[in-house]
């Protein structure tokens, strides 16, 4: 409010040049504008309006892709929107919501169009296929970052959670496990891969999957689940100890069976493994189930063409064994197996 003895002044138009509304008008609110009761309120104002049927729990989880750390400085723009939503989308599956909604928040060093239009597509291809609606969020100036928080919904007391596990359960992964690894050690310059195997599995590590319809149909079927983001060993323990249970992996059935691809085969079994232990960056699902199950576990397999392995079992006491590692090692010591921390410097 101008006080009496100011003297009111002309405001000066705004610059031409792309500002943050502009941004958000142009590539978020236009392109993810979407109709919905369920949503009466999205991007525009301080806060966005979502409600939510009396027999559905809300399931929310949030991610945070930094560059450097999450992805390289020159990743195709396209594949990082979808990646920045998939990695989310994936946290939904493993507790067996079906997604909602989801706020972004966007940290940029610059504003380019040409950098922001393939993000923003990348962003609204994998959230249309998923019916996912952008509700709000934030944009600010400094070194990039996508943070993003996603809302679903699950039937009330359906929810799959890590906490579960019972001895005796079989343990599953859903799909293959050690390419996205792969793909990232040979951009590093760690190890070799042919330029047309990396044409081929880059979108492993680049635009994951996540396994949403798998989520869904594991409610009522798994005791447990989490998705693997830092790698099976790394990962396992911490669904291990929330259920408070062991697991014995057998590394024969790992490499028998679907979960090592053709093309991971061809590193040999002791790399093979390696790669599909310490993983990273696989986004698919992890879970328990009981052993009377597996009938129709193996038909909601064949119902999603989706391969969903057995590498395990539950134990009632905690702690985790690798069962058959002499077979592939011989007398050589087991190697320090471990998987991706955010406070170390690299895949362990």
């Amino acid at each position: 409010m101008t006080s009496p003895s100011q003297t009111p002044t002309s405001v000066p138009p705004l610059a031409q040049a792309l500002g943050e509304f502009d941004l958000i008008e142009r590539y978020f609110k236009s392109r993810f504008a979407l109709e919905r009761k369920d949503l009466p309120l999205g991007i525009g104002d301080d806060c966005a309006l979502m409600s939510l049927p009396a027999d559905q729990d809300l399931a929310v989880s949030s991610d945070v892709l930094v560059e450097g750390t999450h992805f390289f400085a020159d990743v195709d723009p396209y594949a990082l929107g979808h990646k920045s939503l998939a990695v989310n989308l994936s946290d939904l599956a493993a507790c067996g919501a079906r997604p909602k909604a989801f706020t972004l928040a966007l940290t940029l060093p610059t504003l380019e169009a040409s950098w922001l239009e393939a993000f923003s597509s990348g962003l609204h291809a994998l959230a249309q296929q998923h019916d996912c609606a952008l509700i709000g969020g934030d944009t600010t100036r400094g070194p990039l970052s996508i943070g993003i928080t996603v809302f679903g919904e699950v039937p009330k007391g359906q929810a799959i959670q890590r906490a579960g596990a019972q001895a005796g359960d079989d343990v599953y992964v859903s799909g293959t496990l050690g390419e996205a690894r792969w793909v990232l050690m040979a951009l590093q310059g760690k190890l070799k891969m042919s330029p047309a195997y990396l044409r081929a599995l880059r979108h492993r590590l680049e635009t994951p999957a996540p396994r949403v319809a798998l989520g869904m149909a594991l409610r009522g079927l798994a005791s447990s689940a989490m998705d693997l983001s830092d790698g099976l060993l790394g990962d396992i323990r911490h669904l291990l100890k929330r259920s408070q249970r062991g697991a014995r992996l057998d590394v024969q059935k790992m490499l028998q069976g679907e979960l090592a691809s053709p093309s991971l085969r061809t590193l040999g079994e002791k790399a093979s493994l390696e790669m599909m232990l310490q993983g990273g960056d696989d986004y698919e699902l992890l879970f328990t189930a009981p052993k009377n199950l597996r009938d129709d576990l193996k038909a909601l397999s064949n119902e999603l063409a989706l391969p969903l392995t057995v590498i395990g079992e539950v134990t009632e006491n905690e702690g985790l064994a690798l069962l058959n590692t002499q077979a592939i090692w011989g007398e050589e010591a087991l190697p320090a197996l471990g998987s991706y921390e955010h406070f170390y410097d690299q895949k362990n």
